[in-house]
Parts: C-alpha cells; structure tokens; sequence
C-alpha cells in the first residue's frame, strides 16, 4: 500500500488539477507536501510552492505573497493567472463551501471548476490542494475533486517524538526516566490515533503529574484519547474499574484472554501471531457478560470504547452508513484498542433491511466487511443474550477468533461469587458484627443459590444489608439465606428460554466455565438452612475445552 508522498506523486504527475486532503495537521502535511516538491528524484520537473490563508493571503513559504489576496476568489484567480510550475495549498477554503444554514461562495465554486479545467488542459503544470481539518465537498465539485487521504501520525513518529522529548528533558535531571523498551512501545502504540502536537501534551502531562515517567504512564496518555472519543458522538470511552479478578469463574474465558495479553505488540510478530480478532460472548442473563468486557480493558491496558448501536441509526436520514464509518474510522484511529457492543443482537436483529429501505443491511453489511478485512488491531467484543435473533453469517468463522457461552454459575463458581460481593461490601466491623467471612459460609451460600446468576446473588447480599440496615445492626448469615428464598431466579422465570440458548451452544460455543469448575465441592454437608429445592438444569450449555 503506497504512503502520502507516493500517492501525492503520483497525482502529480498524472496533472490532477484539484487535490483535497482531510487533516487537522496542516504544518504536518505540508512539510509532506513540500518533501515531495523539493524532490528533485520524485519530479522531473521543479514546482514551485505556494500557501494560502485566510490571515496570511497567498505567499511563498518564508516569502511575501501578491497584495490584496486574502480573499479567496482574488487568490484563486491569482492562482489561475500563473503560468510557472507550481503546487498551491490552500489552508482556509473549505469555509467558502458552507455550512450550518450558510449558503456556499457561488464564486468560490465557479471559481474551482474553471481552475480544473485550465490547470488539466493548460501548458504549465499546476496543482491546487485544499488542506482543512473537516471532509466538505459542494455537490458541484464532487467530480473535480481527487481525496488523498492523510493518516494519523504511525507509531514510529511517535516513538520518535518520545525519544526527543525524553533526552531533551534528561538534561535538567527534574524528570525521573524508568520507562523500559516495552514500556516505550506501549506508550507510543497507546498515543496512536493522536496527532503528534496531542501525542506530545499527553507525553508531557504524564512527565509533570508525578515527575517521572515511567510504563505505567500509558494510562495517562489514554486519558487524552478520551477528548478523541467524546468528539466523535457515537462511541463511548468507558472508564474501567474492575479488573479480571472481580469476575467470579469463567476461568476457560479468562485462560483465553491472557493468554492473548499483549499480543498486538512487536513482540507477537516475531512468533508469526495476528492480532486476536474478538470474541462473541453470548449466555444467560446476569451472569458476567458485560462484566467480563470491562475487566478485559484493565487487564490489556488499552481503551476500551462501547459502541451503541441506537446512535448509529440516529439522526437524519441517510446518516446511518456515515455514522459506522465514523465509528470504524475512529476505533481505528486509537488502535490498539477494545470495541465493546453491547446486546448486539438488539442492533442487528432487523438487519433484512425490509422496513428501512435497506438501511440497517447496509450498515450490517459495512460493518462485517470490515469486521472481516480489518488489519488495525481492534479487538471486538460482542455481548448477545438472545443469540437466534443474529443473521447466521455474523457468527461464521473468520469474524470472530471464538464464541463463548456463558451458563448459570456452578457451585465452585457461586462460591467465589459471593466471596467477592461479601468482601466488597461488608468493609465495616459494625455492620459485619460476628459474621465470619469464611469458607464454610460461602459454601453454604453457594448450595442455597443454585440456578442463581451473579447479578442475583449481588441482589441476595443488597437485599439483606438493607434488611440488617433497617433495623440498624450488623448482618447476619440467616439475613442473606432469607433474601435468598425470597427471590425468584431467572432459570425458573426463564427455564424454557435458558433451555433453548444451551441447546444452541452445546454444538455452536465454548464453555466460559472451566471443566474443574464443573465438578460439586466435596467434603461439605449441605446446610440445613436450604430447605427449598433448588432449580437444577440437567445439562449445561457450550463444549468443555481446556485453554
């Protein structure tokens, strides 16, 4: 794939007339555009080079320029009089194409098309490049104007960028240094999809919070990559405060993700490694799915954006498909980085397109193209609770690295579940009193609640904190079995319902639970305290394997 000098080369030599180039970085582009006309070897013959501006008029870089040129139709009939070889870039001239209600500059417009014409035909070789921060093209040019896209600084830049930075402020010795060579890349990867000025901030913020700089700084670089993502309006930077060990179980999902840590860096190439597409997570409700998403980005350390499929379909008509494309484009512009879409099968499920005129298939459409041939690592993650409401062709191979399942939790799992929420809440000696936190009651939770889902014993221990709470005095273990019997579960609401999603998964996913966590605790009698039958499942749903 040929770069921005390639390209722009090429282009001026096949004498396009009229280039546009979307970028926030203009002194960055132009030192590219100037690289490529000063190259005595990429052009065989010399271009002169000209800028213009709203505030500046139309000059030679370092020079003065024509007087009374600041006015765009002056400078652009300026440009069409000159009969040397030369390359103008003009800085301000997407204003004149209008916007919010404001009529574009007829002579402006008019003005262009005469240019693209004189300029493909005329004697001299000349070429005119409009450099502005945002993609605005009047109908009336769509066919006179060539797009040269301009792309985000790379990670060598930016390394680059760090390395200068470091060794100017080593001088001084105000700035401790104990950043490693990985922590360098980690750094660099992570301050992708910044421009260099916002690489720089962010290096510099990290440098002056503490006084040193050090790995650990990648968060802070990330914490600039949110004022990115606000701007965009459809994607999400969540602020991640769990980590993987807050998720109860689900130890074949987890096996599998840490294993594939880091794999986006440098060092994964060596051994041949891709970087890991996604993974879609589908199961009963209120058992960790979205939980899992979240701790994924602490435990990776990369942003992790969520993706609402509702946004995407807001807004005018014929917006939708520019609206992905925005989303894509941003993601990729962060990479390395987690896109979360949550109850996806909610946004795709009219994905036939029959009542929308074809809308939600084409945007379907986009986004498993892309899903299928994206080379940025973006790592997807999908959460479905209803699973047959997808089109089959998402869940092929090829758009996701795997499928998990994710069951009611087992009794080794519900233990650990409520050894978490018990420790997490119950902080305070007061409210604890002389309740031991210990393995034979998490045990004896953990057989009371079977058929339970996580988000329900979270419930049970809410529930019976408020019980001990409303009668001001500390919790006991009858408050969390009496709030336990008091609540209806999902799997016997929803028996039929969970029956069917463990079918599907027998033979179409892998368990999230792993096949030691299968099997019943023994050595422990069940307590007296369960006197209500539990609601068992005969079988649970997706294959045992062991990563």
């Amino acid at each position: 794939m040929l770069g921005f000098r390639e390209n722009l080369e090429n282009l001026l030599k096949a004498r396009f007339p009229l280039i546009y180039v979307e970028s926030y970085e203009e002194q960055r582009v132009l030192a590219e555009i100037t690289a490529v006309v000063s190259d005595k070897d990429r052009l065989r013959t010399p271009r002169r080079l000209m800028v213009w501006s709203s505030t500046e008029g139309l000059t030679v870089p370092g020079g003065q320029g024509p007087a009374n040129s600041k006015a765009p139709a002056d400078a652009l009939a300026m440009a069409q009089a000159t009969t040397e070889p030369t390359v103008f870039v003009f800085k301000d001239l997407h204003t004149a194409f209008g916007d919010n209600g404001k009529p574009a500059d007829q002579m402006v417009i008019r003005r262009l098309r005469d240019i693209a014409y004189s300029f493909k035909n005329g004697s001299s070789l000349l070429t005119l490049i409009i450099v502005a921060p945002v993609l605005k093209l009047p109908t009336d040019l769509d066919k006179e104007i060539t797009i040269l896209d301009f792309p985000l600084p790379t990670e060598t830049e930016i390394l680059k960028i760090l390395e200068n930075m470091m060794e100017t402020n080593k001088a001084d010795g105000r700035i401790i240094f104990e950043v490693t060579e990985s922590g360098k890349e980690k750094l660099a990867k992570a301050a992708l999809g910044l421009t260099l000025n916002e690489a720089e901030n962010a290096f510099a913020r990290a440098m002056v919070e503490d006084g040193k700089l050090s790995d650990s700084d990648v968060d802070t670089v990330l914490d600039e990559k949110r004022q990115t993502i606000k701007k965009s309006g459809i994607l999400e930077f969540i602020n991640v405060d769990v980590a993987l060990e807050d998720v109860g179980g689900l130890q074949n999902l987890k096996r599998w993700l840490l294993k594939r840590n880091e794999s986006w860096l440098d060092e994964a190439k060596s051994y041949g490694l891709p970087a890991p597409k996604g993974i879609l997570i589908t199961g009963v409700p209120g058992c960790g799915k979205s939980l899992t998403a979240k701790a994924i980005g602490a435990a990776w350390q990369l942003p992790l954006l969520r993706l609402d499929i509702g946004k995407i379909f807001a807004g005018l008509v014929g917006s939708s498909e520019q609206n992905m494309r925005t989303a894509i484009k941003t993601a990729e512009a962060i990479a390395p980085c987690i896109l979360w879409i949550d109850e996806i099968e909610k946004g795709f499920a009219g994905s036939s397109g029959s009542g929308d005129s074809g809308t939600s298939a084409r945007v379907f459409g986009s986004f498993l193209t892309w899903m299928q041939e994206k080379k940025e690592s973006v790592f997807v993650i999908a959460t479905a609770n209803n699973i047959d409401k997808l089109p089959p062709e998402f869940l092929r191979k090829g758009r996701f690295d795997e499928i998990f399942f994710v069951d009611l939790p087992t009794l080794s799992e519900r233990k650990l579940i409520w050894d978490l929420h018990l420790n997490k809440r119950l902080k305070s000696k007061e409210v604890l009193g002389t309740t031991k936190l210990d393995e034979k009651l998490y045990v004896r939770l953990a057989e009371q609640t079977e058929g339970y889902s996580g988000a329900e014993i979270e419930q049970a221990v809410v529930a019976g904190l408020f019980d001990a709470f409303s009668e001001k005095r500390s919790i006991t273990p009858d408050d969390l079995s009496k709030s336990v019997l008091n609540m209806v579960p999902l799997s016997i609401t929803q028996a039929e319902a969970i029956d069917v999603i463990r079918e599907w998964a027998n033979v179409r996913a892998v368990a999230a639970t792993a096949a030691e966590d299968m099997t019943e605790i023994k050595g422990v009698e069940k307590s007296e305290a369960h006197k209500t039958p539990a609601p068992v499942a005969p079988t649970r749903g997706g294959r045992t394997v062991d990563f």
